[in-house]
C-alpha cells in the first residue's frame, strides 16, 4: 500500500510470506463467498441436496454392472459396489473441485474488475462448496458398508488424510486452469473432456491390481490413481490396494502441479483484471 497526497494506491505484495498474510486477512471475503457458492449451487433447484446423491449413485451403478457383472473383474474379495463407491466419491470430489476452480475466476469477473484483494481466494472458496457435496455423498458409502456387511477398520481414520490429498491434486490443476481461462477461454470446454476421459483411465470402475505389475508405477502417474487406492485401503483395509511406490509418487506429481500451479497463478493475477 503506498500513500501520496491523500491518495492511497493499493497494490499486491511481491514477497510471499506478505502474500500469505494478506490472504489470512481476507478471510472473511473467502467465507462470503464460499457461503456464496453453497447458496447459489441449491438455490431454486429441483432435486436440491439430493442431486449430491444422485449423481455418484448413477455412476456407482453403471460402473457395477458394467465391470462387476458384465466384464467380471476381481474386485479384492469385497463387494464390488462398494469397491466402485470406495473410488466414485473421491473422482466426484476431484472432478467437481477442478470444474468449479477453473471457472471461478471467469464466474467472479465483476469483483476483480472492482476491487483488490488476493485472487487466490476466489478458486480456493469454490472447492468449499464441492466439499459439502462430498460430504452428503458419504451418506452413501455408510448405507452400502452398513449393507454389505463391511466394518472399517482402524484405516478409516485415514480418510480424512486422503480427501485432503484429493482436495490438493484438484487445487493444483485448478490454479493452473484457473490462470488459463481467464485469457483463454475454451479451456471451459477441455476440462470436462478432461474429466470424462479421467475417469476411465483412473480406477474408479475397477481396482489398480489389474494393471500388470511392471506397467503399476507408471500408472501412478495419474495423481488420482494414489488417492483412489488410499481411499479403498481406509475404507475396506485391503493391503493389496495400498501400493506404496505408486502412492509416493501420485504425492510428488500433486505436489509438482500445486507448486508449479501456484507460481503461475501469481504470476499472472495481477493482470487478471485487464484481460476478464
Amino acid at each position: 500500500m503506498i500513500k501520496s497526497n491523500n491518495i492511497v494506491v493499493i497494490e499486491p505484495n511481491k514477497k510471499l510470506s506478505n502474500y500469505w498474510r494478506e490472504l489470512w486477512g481476507y478471510k472473511e471475503l473467502f467465507y462470503y463467498l464460499a457461503w456464496r457458492d453453497i447458496v447459489v449451487r441449491y438455490k431454486q433447484t429441483v432435486v436440491g441436496i439430493a442431486w449430491s446423491v444422485v449423481r455418484p449413485v448413477i455412476t456407482i451403478v453403471v460402473f457395477s454392472v458394467i465391470f462387476g457383472k458384465v466384464a467380471a473383474l476381481p474386485s479384492e474379495g469385497i463387494p464390488y459396489v462398494i469397491l466402485v463407491t470406495a473410488a466414485t466419491l473421491p473422482w466426484q470430489l476431484f472432478s467437481t473441485s477442478l470444474t468449479e476452480s477453473t471457472n471461478s475466476l471467469v464466474n467472479s469477473a465483476g469483483i476483480i474488475s472492482k476491487v483488490y484483494f488476493p485472487r487466490l481466494t476466489i478458486p480456493l472458496s469454490s472447492i468449499v462448496m464441492c466439499l459439502v457435496d462430498f460430504a452428503i455423498s458419504l451418506v452413501i458409502l455408510a448405507v452400502l458398508m452398513i449393507y454389505y456387511g463391511v466394518v472399517p477398520g482402524i484405516e478409516m481414520l485415514m480418510l480424512p488424510v486422503f480427501t485432503l490429498i484429493a482436495v490438493l491434486a484438484s487445487f493444483g490443476v485448478g490454479l493452473w486452469f484457473s490462470a488459463l481461462n481467464v485469457k483463454y477461454r475454451d479451456i471451459k470446454h477441455i476440462v470436462p473432456f478432461i474429466v470424462q476421459f479421467g475417469i476411465y483411465v483412473s480406477p474408479v470402475g475397477f481396482s489398480s491390481t489389474v494393471v500388470p505389475e511392471k506397467w503399476r508405477l507408471l500408472y501412478s502417474l495419474n495423481p488420482m490413481v494414489g488417492v483412489i487406492d488410499g481411499f479403498r485401503w481406509a475404507i475396506t483395509g485391503g493391503k493389496s490396494f495400498l501400493y506404496m511406490p505408486g502412492l509416493f509418487l501420485s504425492l510428488v506429481v500433486i505436489l509438482v502441479l500445486l507448486v508449479t500451479g501456484f507460481m503461475y497463478f501469481r504470476k499472472t493475477e495481477r493482470t487478471f483484471v485487464d484481460v476478464i
